[in-house]
């Protein structure tokens, strides 16, 4: 006798007369991720505690004088001394300016920046401009103290220049002449050691001062266009959420027509963004400087440059009518699906219009992401601040103390001083040698790790909220009837209390394989001047598996989660019978559920590719209707990308319950499928126009496996026998 081959993907679901939807009485799953869970959340809180009692954000936003003060901070002595004054700029020529971010040099708070040249010679000769000159020195300076003694104990520059201030720094005012480098339109210059110095020598100090606030200033450019056009941008994103919402209630009452309509719209605004970048390549032909390619151009702070030029706007060409023709082929080799997709979204339509609450619910999830960001954002501003000021020996001749850590409260008296005369103990960085300090680095870890899990377990909550109250609607054998009085209420309350467990272990493991990722990125980063082209090749290859993997996570967890919330069951049992019910409808899932799945990304491209066209076209003043109203800014595209990148979050967020509504009402469409035969006293949940999908799908389907034929087949029997039954 032999025995029966085991199925490969499980047994299928068996008739059970007493299960009417997802299980009320069930218990709680996954206890020790719960409690994991819970001790890792209290610890996120015990590490934020500790950051904001040790960060202090003025670090980032006051330029920090010598002694670690900052310039233009209210309630000190300093408030009204915003700018930063160098004593002398050209020593930040120095080499050592780009390996420890710090000018050898005096650094002091001052008011405004000198605005004419003057030596502390001259200016001593002359009590007026004497006066003037003690605005750039230190406290403790008097008439009565000679040149060598000032300079001596480093009280005040040996000179002044017409400076200007950047970034809240003064910076020598140079400028051009005849081809001449000038500062305060003159080329040479008395360095207030008797020599006469060219303007060009400013360069090198200059260049290498702004080297690390180069990006600061694009970040405060770009923070000035937000506080100009946040409200334009809100106005954008309310555009946005209104077009999603009237978009859905629409496709909740004419599900077909506006597919058709959405698939039209889409290929013709993608059509327009081609003609429109053909328009502005013609345009710039023959314009000086629009030949020059990127490679060329390089990195450019002011992205509008390359709008100049014409090589941009055909790569935005070509980029536009690949996607546009990728869409079209799609469109043509799944015309025939495309009908039963449609019917699958008017299903998913009206189990949405019996659950209205869940078109808000995504409001909800969105609060909760908002505050772990907030929370994981804070974190590492006062994380990353929450060093101590550190200072060090710089000099000018030989010392064998030079770049040592000193203590700027005694260190005249120290021996560092005594054998350099010339050094100064000067505010270096912030750093830390304490206990605290020493494991930074893996308290930045831990916040991004906690940020990554506890954003997934908000997102798996979402995903299992709406799943509950999608499987209430479908196991209802009279609908709304049958249905719990509030599906989302009930189906969040169920989560939260006896489903932590599963949604911890869920976004854990995710959050395991997104933070690989991140470190794959960071040594990807930090090898990207390497020459070794197998280290390369083999990092490479990690990274492309761990992005398919997160992919495949991702896709598990969203049925496993469906699961839990029908049956109460723990994660890994979900999510093994959600795997093997969609293995046993592999045919199934690929022609409904991801065709489904591409209409409803091109209804988020719609919105998308409207809210940004309008944006463009408000933001750039192409249109003369806007010029006065738009407002001026450094990068008008800085506003139209915040735009593009909200509308697209905004219309995930309202498309995610179709998604997740055609998700839910699939795998309980197939376990309908193995439950039931369509006969009196089997008979079928899913409503007819459901059961007519199926028809279609079985129709249609030139190469089903023999499984599916075997499906197909008993199907057929069953249904077949239901009819005689009910003829009898």
């Amino acid at each position: 006798m032999e025995l029966e081959e085991k199925p490969k993907y499980g047994e299928p679901r068996k008739y059970d007369p007493t299960f009417k939807g997802p299980i009320q009485k069930r218990g709680c799953t996954d206890i020790v991720c719960c409690i994991l869970f819970g001790l890792a959340i209290i610890g996120y809180i015990a590490v934020g505690v500790l950051a904001w009692s040790q960060g202090d954000p003025r670090k980032v936003i006051y330029p920090t004088d010598s002694r670690g003060q900052f310039c233009g901070q209210a309630g000190t002595p300093l408030e009204k001394k915003t700018l930063l004054f160098y004593f002398n700029i050209m020593k930040c020529a120095s080499p050592m300016v780009l390996l420890e971010f710090q000018c050898p040099t005096t650094q002091l708070c001052v008011e405004k920046c000198p605005e004419k040249f003057m030596t502390l010679v001259k200016a001593y000769a002359n009590k007026k401009d004497f006066d003037y000159y003690k605005n750039f020195c230190k406290e403790g300076v008097t008439n009565t103290m000679g040149i060598p003694e000032i300079l001596r104990l480093g009280l005040c520059p040996s000179m002044l220049m017409p400076s200007k201030p950047f970034t809240r720094r003064c910076f020598p005012a140079l400028g051009q002449k005849g081809g001449v480098i000038t500062v305060g339109n003159i080329s040479r210059f008395d360095d207030g050691s008797g020599n006469m110095r060219d303007a060009k020598d400013l360069m090198d100090g200059v260049k290498n001062a702004t080297v690390v606030i180069e990006a600061r200033q694009v970040v405060m450019k770009i923070f000035e266009d937000y506080t100009h056009s946040w409200y334009w941008i809100l106005i954008g994103l309310v555009i946005a959420m209104v077009t999603s919402l009237l978009f859905i209630i629409l496709l909740r009452f004419l599900a077909g027509i506006m597919v058709w309509i959405m698939i039209v719209l889409v290929i013709l605004v993608i059509g327009y963004g081609i003609f429109h970048c053909y328009m502005e390549f013609a345009s710039l032909k023959g314009e000086a400087g629009s030949n020059v390619t990127l490679q060329d151009l390089g990195f450019q702070t002011d992205f509008s440059v390359y709008l100049q030029i014409r090589q941009t706007w055909l790569a935005f060409m070509i980029i536009l009518a690949i996607v546009e023709v990728v869409i079209i082929l799609l469109l043509i080799f799944l015309r025939k699906r495309l009908l039963i997709a449609v019917a699958l979204i008017k299903e998913a339509s009206r189990a949405i219009g019996h659950v209205m609450c869940s078109l808000f619910f995504p409001l909800f999830t969105f609060v909760l992401l908002a505050i772990v960001i907030a929370y994981w954002a804070v974190t590492a501003v006062f994380l990353s601040t929450s060093n101590e000021p550190i200072y060090k020996v710089f000099n000018e001749s030989i010392c064998e103390h030079s770049r040592k850590v000193c203590d700027p409260a005694d260190f005249t008296s120290s021996p560092m001083q005594t054998q350099c005369p010339d050094s100064q103990c000067l505010f270096a960085f912030y750093g830390g040698e304490t206990v605290y300090h020493k494991y930074l680095i893996g308290l930045q870890f831990y916040n991004v790790f906690l940020f990554f899990w506890c954003a997934n377990f908000v997102i798996g909550l979402g995903q299992m909220t709406l799943a509950g109250a999608f499987a209430s609607y479908y196991w209802a054998f009279v609908k709304p009837d049958d249905m719990p009085a509030f599906p989302v209420f009930s189906s969040l309350g169920r989560s939260l209390r006896y489903h932590t467990g599963s949604l911890a272990f869920g976004s854990l493991i995710l959050s395991i394989v997104q933070i690989i990722r991140v470190l794959l990125e960071y040594l990807d980063h930090k090898l990207k001047g390497a020459q070794n082209k197998f280290a390369k090749f083999l990092l490479c290859c990690l990274k492309c598996c761990f992005w398919c993997l997160e992919k495949f996570i991702k896709f598990l967890n969203r049925n496993a989660y469906i699961m839990v919330a029908i049956y109460g069951k723990n994660f890994c049992t979900s999510a093994r019978d959600a795997f093997f019910l969609l293995m046993r409808n592999m045919i199934r899932v690929a022609i409904l559920d991801k065709v489904t799945d591409f209409l409803l990304f091109l209804g988020k491209l719609l919105i998308v590719g409207l809210v940004g066209v309008f944006a463009f076209f408000f933001f750039s003043g192409r249109v003369k209707a806007f010029e006065d109203t738009a407002p001026n800014l450094h990068y008008y595209w800085v506003p139209i990308m915040t735009v593009v990148v909200g509308s697209y979050l905004i219309a995930h967020g309202f498309f995610s319950v179709y998604a997740m509504c055609v998700d839910t009402l699939f795998l309980c469409f197939c376990e309908d499928l193995e439950r039931n035969d369509g006969s009196a006293a089997r008979p079928y949940y899913m409503s007819s126009t459901l059961h007519e999908i199926l028809w279609k799908n079985m129709a249609e389907d030139p190469t089903p496996s023999s499984a599916q034929q075997q499906d197909n087949q008993d199907l057929q029997l069953r249904e077949q026998q239901a009819r005689e039954e009910n003829a009898s």
